[in-house]
């Protein structure tokens, strides 16, 4: 039984776990603040500029519930037991899910870029005879094609 505590441990106080907890965690804040940013923020006015349509209230009702409809509001068929379609709730989750992936790509795309900012520049030699700048692993000179030791510039 201890053993199997010291492993646990060892595996909770490295690094990948806990960075990855705490991945989890944000991407759950996250989460939250895009449902909010599309539910409350976007859908509104596209709402209104398709004639005050409301799409969590967009639905078709398979069958009714008890208490006949038409319904208002999906709140008020999923009261009354009827059995619907919610494709208004299934485009919030698409617009919810492309705004994600699209804020995901500008992330991952700065971390990458500050990455390659990041890394040290290649050492740079010149060529013996023309004196021209020459890859560090270069046999022959790209520019004279001279046969070559690189030399640190």
């Amino acid at each position: 039984m201890r053993k199997i505590l010291s492993e646990f441990r060892q595996f909770a106080i490295k690094g990948n776990a806990v960075e990855m907890a705490i991945g989890i965690m944000i991407g759950a804040a996250f989460a939250t603040v895009v449902k909010s940013l599309v539910g409350d923020v976007m859908m509104p006015p596209l709402g209104l500029l398709l004639g005050g349509v409301d799409f969590k209230d967009l639905f078709v009702v398979l069958k009714s519930g008890e208490l006949a409809g038409p319904y208002a509001t999906l709140e008020l068929a999923q009261q009354a037991g009827a059995v619907t379609l919610n494709y208004g709730l299934f485009i919030n989750s698409i617009i919810s899910f492309l705004i994600t992936s699209l804020v995901l790509f500008f992330v991952v795309r700065s971390m990458n870029a500050m990455r390659k900012q990041e890394e040290p520049p290649a050492a740079i030699f010149q060529c013996p005879e023309c004196k021209q700048s020459v890859h560090p692993d270069a046999t022959r000179c790209q520019h004279c094609s001279s046969k070559m030791k690189p030399v640190r510039v």
